[in-house]
């Protein structure tokens, strides 16, 4: 006698519209994201591990106290506040982007789509200058038992530990006439120019310097550069691959593609997309510009 299975379909939702019923796309795009806000918290969580394992880590209200225009102003975080600003209203935008899309409103979609895409090349101005200041601002620094002038990169950190008192001393001593000219110069640039100032015996520039203002700070530790720049480039890349699908959004959007599918979804992804990257910003702005 055959013996015939018969298989019972489980019914997993009687409530109405499934949850499950997502579209395949949007799916997809949450997915994607799980996978990256893991990648994101592994650096965030290693750059974690390192940092609270030295003795000593640089103050982000010394490291990022420049802004724009502001000369030797000191405005700690002031151009990084600017930055999550723009992000946060790339964000708004986003938003009015996706809701026009839900209402049909080409229009609506193109003009929100546009300052969105204004708002994430603002950002990656912003930090295009930042990291160009760090890189290339010089700073007094204790190298090798003398101050040269380095800015931050991947192996050197001029945010160490300010130096005091007799090794100070020591360290204006063994300095190079350059080193000294440019001291003397960053106090006292009204009255000589660098070029002079080169020409003054080694004695004479050491007893022009005044030490009670003079800020020279040990190599600090190496690896904040490379956490630093590793990460918030990391991020900028996203923000840059986001302004990218924007724009092809906006070109879409611009030719009727949407229309004439009969609907927005795509902005919708690329919104969870740009949300994304606002959000991930929070974790790295807390990270490495509050702690």
């Amino acid at each position: 006698m055959a013996t015939t299975a018969t298989a019972q379909q489980t019914k997993w939702w009687s409530g109405g519209k499934s949850p499950f019923n997502i579209e395949y796309g949007k799916l997809m795009m949450w997915y994607f994201l799980m996978s990256d806000a893991f990648t994101f918290g592994a650096f965030l969580i290693s750059y974690g591990t390192i940092r609270f394992s030295q003795n000593f880590w640089p103050d982000p209200n010394a490291v990022f106290n420049a802004f724009p225009g502001a000369g030797h102003a000191n405005l700690p975080l002031a151009f990084v506040s600017v930055m999550t600003f723009i992000l946060i209203i790339s964000s708004v935008t986003m938003v009015l982007a996706v809701h026009a899309g839900h209402n049909g409103d080409k229009k609506g979609v193109i003009k929100w789509l546009a300052w969105t895409i204004v708002g994430g090349i603002a950002f990656l101005s912003c930090q295009a200058w930042e990291w160009h200041h760090l890189i290339t601002g010089a700073h007094a620094t204790l190298i090798d038992g003398k101050i040269e002038w380095v800015g931050q990169t991947t192996r050197v950190n001029p945010w160490g530990q300010l130096v005091h008192g007799e090794a100070l001393t020591t360290a204006l001593n063994n300095s190079t006439v350059e080193s000294l000219a440019r001291i003397v110069h960053e106090q006292h640039g009204n009255t000589m120019t660098e070029a002079q100032l080169l020409g003054l015996p080694k004695d004479q520039l050491t007893g022009m310097i005044n030490t009670a203002e003079l800020h020279v700070r040990q190599n600090g530790p190496v690896a904040f550069g490379g956490y630093f720049y590793g990460i918030t480039g990391f991020h900028g890349f996203h923000v840059f691959s986001g302004v990218v699908i924007n724009i092809i959004m906006l070109i879409m959007t611009q030719k009727g593609v949407f229309e004439r599918r009969g609907h927005y979804l795509m902005i919708e992804k690329a919104g969870l997309y740009w949300h994304f990257v606002d959000l991930v910003w929070v974790f790295v702005f807390l990270c490495f510009y509050l702690i």
